[in-house]
């Protein structure tokens, strides 16, 4: 009982602070304004350990490289954590749990596209100048751009949220997939 407490504790806590680290990423990538609240609220949250590995870790090509591998060691120690907690960890290798750390990221991304395209479509009919809608519209244009060349709205209906969506939950089946051969082959 008290390791499920913890394994519990360990996955919600970091596994938040994880999210946070590679929203602050993307945020940072695709250029969502910093004055932002997003944006804010963000770098607030997590600027205790960016700041610090910065000075270690440089950016590469404008990417805040310090940022995505404090989230990957955060899924690297929330991996390993869980698995010595559950006491599943003596089959597992550091190799192993280096390439699943990478795969949830990965895991994560995809479902951080997902769920900004369901809240843009419905923000879209509900409210679609909330405040939000430029740090959506930041993380999901790469993606519904060139799907928008290829098929054009229909009778003002934007599909291309709709194709988006089944690409993206494709490439989740493929991911995980990917998880699966990982731990078959370690």
């Amino acid at each position: 009982m008290p390791n499920q407490i913890l394994v519990f504790l360990l996955d919600t806590l970091l596994g938040l602070f994880s999210l946070a680290l590679l929203l602050r990423f993307y945020v940072q990538w695709f250029r969502v304004p910093y004055y932002h609240p997003f944006t804010r609220f963000l770098v607030m949250v997590t600027d205790f350990m960016v700041k610090p590995a910065r000075r270690v870790i440089p950016s590469w090509r404008g990417l805040d490289l310090s940022t995505f591998v404090l989230a990957w060691l955060t899924q690297f120690i929330i991996l390993t954590g869980i698995s010595l907690l559950s006491g599943h960890g003596a089959g597992i290798s550091i190799p192993a749990f280096t390439l699943l750390a990478l795969v949830k990221l990965a895991s994560m991304t995809l479902n951080i596209l997902l769920i900004s395209i369901i809240v843009q479509a419905v923000l879209s009919w509900v409210n679609p100048n909330t405040p939000l809608a430029p740090v959506l519209e930041s993380f999901t244009g790469p993606i519904l751009e060139p799907i928008r060349r290829y098929i054009p709205p229909i009778g003002n209906f934007d599909l291309s949220s709709l194709f988006a969506f089944i690409l993206l939950q494709v490439l989740l089946m493929i991911v995980e997939n990917w998880q699966h051969q990982i731990l078959t082959l370690f």
